[in-house]
């Protein structure tokens, strides 16, 4: 490149530098061209002047100074920019010096109530120690009085006695003057103060004074009867306490620690003696009785052997004192066959309607009511189940009853659940009533039910015995006074009492799981009163009772002896028939029902543990060829669960079984479907609903759920699937008979027989067996049967054949071939 004419040549200052470019063609041609180069120049605005403004028609810096491509819109929004940001600065420096300022002022704050506060302390030390001063002085003026005084007493004894002389004046004691009393007070005050003077000439309380004693650290109280005690027990001599020895209980197993606990014994020190045994053992392990029992002994106590059953003595069972005795309400039972009128003779008598409340029109559980008669008696009734399903529900309502109410409908007489609860009321040895009940219809005859009571040994007052009996219609009310009067007359025999003021005990008639309410128990109180607040344990389960609720649905604060309640405050559902009792305290009620709970355990494992080796061996054997159909049940409430489950065991035979995988109380929830889909069982709910989890879970694993609401519908459909695990039962009918008179051999056949059929027909398709000598040699099926030399399906009694039997050839001249028919029966549980 080379310097233009003219130009400036290049170099490092702003202005434009140019030079030309000689270019090269093809063929040889060139050509020069001029370019010219421009720098970019960078142009700092200065700061304008502080009067200054961007705008009104002034001047933004000089514009040839200004970078290339700005304009003054964008310069003016810089120079606001840096404006704004010096004074965001300004600001920023205020502020910091303002908090600076205000730190400043709390510390100085601070210095002075740390200064305030020493000053406060110092002028408390010296008042402090003005205060013993002073206290010290009057001590030492009092000292130096009684010195003062003894001196004065001991010199007049040793002074001799002054004559007497009535005339003259006394006698004037010879010697130094005694100095006044108040020279003596100004003189122990003068070194009171100098002593004090001193002291304040020492200066302020430091620490290393603190702690050296000599100032103003005085000793705490304990620490002063720590020191009076050691100076106490150094007069008396230095004795030990004497070791106490005790009686320490132990149960079959204990935990080290609360064995030292017992025994109030260090645990390291327990721990140490063990490890001298060899057992190497922490005080958080569990050690047996005759171990513990070798510790309890080198440490020089008594063991005591208890049982674990011993934690239930806490339930108090005491003799009540007559005095303490009250009259309580009968309990009455109703019992009879189902569909005679319990449920509707006990609606007569509460005035109630609780058969349309009950699926089926039948009763399903125990419901407990009290009546209060015209007369003001009250009676508490309960009403049971009377299908054969609810056996154990009946018992129950007989265990807790006083008088048991027989119902027999007069058109139908004594049934096989009337027997039962007459054989239930004779083993509960209750008194009886019978209520001959629908004496209004027209094929009623009481005659007869009197005579078939004959037979079960129920002897009625009709017929010269010692039962009542009493005629009524639950339907049009007649008879239901004297069956009133019969039940109130057996109740005065009885001369029923209780105890109201001792700790409440009762029988759960019914418990179930409600969702809103949790576990809920109908208890049946027998002794003492049941109250809010009241902790209790029952069967494997304990509570405190929230709420009390009776027969007509009310709160109520207590519940008396014969008083039905439904007890909210579990911790889990209990099992009808358990026994509720009041304890003192939670922690007696969870140890009962952690008792409880382990034994039933035990006992389980105890029933699985004495089954041999051989005895499991030919039980699975045995199962093997029984066909199981598993199910699981949800009910309402226990009784019912029961029910169900006792109805089902009975279901099936030695080839086809029921089997219970799980049954409980409560929502069919997602736990029992995981278990039905792992067991490929149905779940089965009676009066109760899967929740929506369990539902969407159930149709995603395809399990079945079948809800019923009527026990014989459960158990009529129960019963057929069942059935359906029954092989079919096969039937032979012999067709026909036929004698082999010739036997040849056929190519591509095998051996084939020259038959006369003798009786009967004989059929391609059914099956023969070879008879020789009246002795089943084979039995199978025929390969061909022909009539000349066609195949036919069948041949008639007095016509010849040729068979051939299927993959046997061992036939001879005289043997008979029997042909029958086989058919499928199907099988159903009755």
């Amino acid at each position: 490149m080379s310097d233009t004419d003219g130009k400036k040549p290049l170099g490092m200052g702003g202005a434009p530098r140019s030079g030309s470019v000689k270019q090269s063609f093809s063929h040889g041609r060139t050509k020069s061209v001029l370019v010219e180069t421009k720098r970019k120049r960078v142009v700092v605005p200065k700061p304008t002047a502080p009067g200054s403004a961007s705008g009104g028609g002034q001047r933004l810096g000089d514009p040839s100074k200004r970078p290339a491509g700005i304009s003054d819109a964008e310069m003016e929004r810089r120079l606001n920019a840096l404006k704004a940001a010096k004074a965001r600065e300004a600001e920023d420096t205020l502020r910091r010096a303002e908090e600076e300022r205000q730190r400043e002022e709390e510390r100085q704050r601070r210095r002075e109530e740390l200064e305030a506060r020493e000053r406060e302390e110092r002028e408390r030390q010296e008042a402090l120690k003005a205060k013993a001063e002073e206290e010290e002085r009057l001590k030492a003026l009092a000292e130096a009085d009684a010195r003062r005084a003894e001196a004065a007493k001991r010199a007049e004894a040793e002074a001799p006695a002054p004559r007497q002389n009535n005339n003259g004046p006394a006698p004037v004691r010879t010697g130094a003057p005694t100095p006044r009393k108040s020279e003596r007070e100004r003189e122990d005050r003068d070194r009171v103060g100098k002593g004090r003077e001193d002291n304040r000439r020492s200066g302020k309380l430091t620490l290393n004074d603190a702690l050296s004693g000599e100032g103003g650290r005085t000793r705490s109280l304990a620490a002063m009867k720590r020191k009076q005690e050691k100076a106490r027990q150094k007069a008396m001599g230095s004795q030990r306490a004497e070791k106490q020895f005790r009686d320490v209980r132990i149960p079959e197993t204990i935990v080290v620690s609360e064995l030292a606990n017992r025994m109030t014994e260090r645990a390291a020190d327990v721990v140490k003696s063990l490890m001298k045994m060899g057992m190497m053992v922490t005080m958080n392990q569990t050690i047996d009785a005759d171990t513990a029992e070798l510790v309890i002994e080198e440490f020089g106590h008594r063991a005591v052997r208890v049982s674990d059953a011993d934690v239930e003595q806490v339930i108090h069972h005491v003799q009540d004192k007559p005095e303490d005795l009250a009259p309580r309400a009968p309990v009455i039972t109703i019992m009879g066959h189902v569909d005679h009128g319990k449920t509707s003779l006990l609606d007569a008598i509460r005035k109630a309607n609780v058969v349309s409340g009950e699926a089926g029109g039948i009763t399903q559980h125990i419901g407990a009511y009290q009546v209060k008669t015209e007369g003001g008696a009250l009676l508490t009734f309960l009403d049971t189940p009377g299908h054969a399903a609810f056996t154990s529900m009946r018992a129950r309502g007989a265990q807790v009853t006083d008088i048991v109410v027989l119902v027999v409908a007069a058109d139908d007489a004594v049934m096989p659940q009337t027997i039962e609860a007459i054989n239930h009321a004779k083993a509960a040895k209750v008194p009886m009533i019978v209520a001959i009940n629908k004496i209004d219809k027209p094929g009623a005859n009481p005659t007869k039910v009197r005579t078939d009571l004959l037979q079960h040994e129920v002897v009625v007052e009709e017929m010269s015995g010692d039962v009542q009996d009493v005629e009524v219609s639950a339907k049009t009310g007649l008879g239901l006074d004297n069956l009133l009067e019969a039940i109130a007359l057996q109740a005065e025999i009885l001369e029923l009492q209780a105890n109201p003021g001792r700790a409440a005990s009762g029988a759960v008639i019914e418990a179930q799981l409600d969702v809103g309410r949790g576990p809920v128990a109908t208890v049946l109180v027998q002794n003492g009163t049941l109250k809010r607040g009241d902790i209790f344990v029952v069967g494997e389960q304990w509570g405190k009772v929230r709420a009390l609720i009776n027969d007509k649905g009310e709160r109520v604060n207590e519940a008396g002896p014969s008083v039905p309640v439904e007890v909210l405050g579990l911790n889990g559902t209990p099992a009808a028939g358990d026994v509720l009792n009041v304890v003192e305290t939670e922690a007696q009620a969870r140890e009962i029902a952690s008792y409880r709970e382990n034994a039933a355990k035990d006992k389980r494992a105890a029933a699985g543990a004495a089954t041999t080796l051989e005895q499991l061996m030919a039980k699975a054997k045995a199962d093997k060829d029984v066909a199981e159909l598993p199910v699981l049940v949800k009910a309402d409430v226990q009784g019912s669960a029961e029910a169900i489950v006792q109805a089902l065991e009975k279901i099936g035979n030695d080839e086809v079984r029921v089997r219970i995988l799980h049954y409980g109380v409560g929502a069919i929830t997602d736990t029992d479907v995981g278990l039905a889909e792992a067991s490929n069982a149905p779940i089965i709910g009676f009066n109760v609903r899967a929740n929506a989890s369990a539902r969407n879970s159930a149709n995603q694993k395809s399990v079945e759920i079948r809800y019923y609401s009527i026990i014989y519908d459960l158990v009529d459909d129960i019963r057929d699937a069942a059935s359906g695990l029954l092989k079919n039962e096969i039937r032979e009918h012999f067709i026909g008979y036929a004698t082999i008179k010739e036997t040849f051999k056929v190519t591509g056949v095998g051996m084939v027989a020259g038959c006369l059929v003798t009786e009967g027909v004989a059929r391609r398709s059914a099956g023969v067996r070879l008879l020789r000598d009246n002795v089943v040699i084979h039995e199978g099926t025929l390969k061909t049967l022909k009539r000349f030399k066609d195949e036919v399906k069948e041949v008639i009694s007095g016509q010849e054949c040729g068979m051939a039997f299927e993959r046997y050839e061992d036939i001879r001249p005289g043997d008979v071939i029997e042909i029958f028919e086989r058919e499928e029966v199907v099988r159903t549980l009755s």
